[in-house]
């Protein structure tokens, strides 16, 4: 790179072509091709991507390559917001999967129902469908109950939709549950939505409050005994995901008050 800029912005200049070259590639760099595109010194390389990295434009993947960091999906979430959350939801998605075996969802309101916008997979052989293009009617779903729970879903009127014989089909029972899901922040489903399948889900908030369920679900004989415990899991992680979406909506890395749209 040509040193032309005053020395005082020189930094700021080569720390923008990094940014530029990471964004603008179709798969994420290595440091080596970074040092190399930019022209810069490996040491100098090396310094400014860790300020990078700290400030959150740029972020290496599990591979060790550079991307775009999470202020970038901070942004486009603003306008279009779910595959964005649906990203910096990931890891902690991967945490439950990994505490648990079973298949982990992420789910939001749209319209009056209930959408998978992130889904891991189970390591069991025995597990959960992919749920991602499958409509489920919310008084059969965890993520459902807890999103009317928290009055994200308008609760249903009249008789419900009945799939197995343990679903609830009256408004009065399901508001009965729902005082319990919200006392005791998760819910469940055991052989309502099919038999021989349970799920489990927890409310993630966001500035406004809850706005999301992460939720898993398998076989009832693997979990029926597991209930509990994995709805404690749900709750911890949950509540790290809402911060985690708080902090990155609201704040800059400089602590001052920000816009946000989770």
């Amino acid at each position: 790179m040509a040193s032309t800029a005053p020395a005082g912005t020189q930094a700021v200049d080569r720390a923008a072509a990094l940014v530029d070259l990471v964004v603008r590639a179709d798969e994420p760099l290595s440091f080596t091709e970074l040092s190399d595109e930019t022209g810069l010194a490996r040491s100098t390389t090396s310094r400014l991507l860790a300020a990078l990295e700290r400030t959150e434009l740029i972020e290496r993947d599990a591979a060790g390559g550079y991307v775009a960091g999470p202020l970038f999906a901070l942004h486009a979430a603003l306008h279009d917001p779910w595959p964005q959350i649906a990203r910096l939801a990931r890891p902690v998605l991967e945490t439950v999967g990994e505490q648990t075996g079973e298949t982990v969802h992420l789910g939001v309101r749209r319209g009056e129902d209930v959408v998978h916008i992130a889904q891991v997979e189970s390591t069991f052989l025995l597990s959960a469908r992919d749920w991602n293009q499958v409509d489920v009617p919310p008084h059969c779903s965890s993520l459902g109950k807890v999103l009317y729970a928290f009055d994200v879903l308008p609760v249903p009127s009249g008789r419900l939709e009945r799939r197995t014989p343990r679903t609830i089909t009256t408004r009065e029972a399901l508001t009965t549950e729902l005082a319990t899901i919200r006392r005791q922040r998760y819910a469940t489903t055991v052989d309502e939505l099919e038999t021989g399948l349970t799920g489990i889900a927890a409310p993630v908030e966001g500035r406004d409050g809850v706005f999301a369920a992460l939720g898993i679900s398998g076989p009832t004989a693997r979990l029926q005994d597991r209930a509990d415990r994995i709805g404690r899991l749900l709750i911890e992680q949950a509540d790290a995901l809402s911060a985690l979406l708080r902090r990155r909506t609201l704040h800059g890395t400089d602590g001052t008050k920000k816009e946000g749209a989770a």
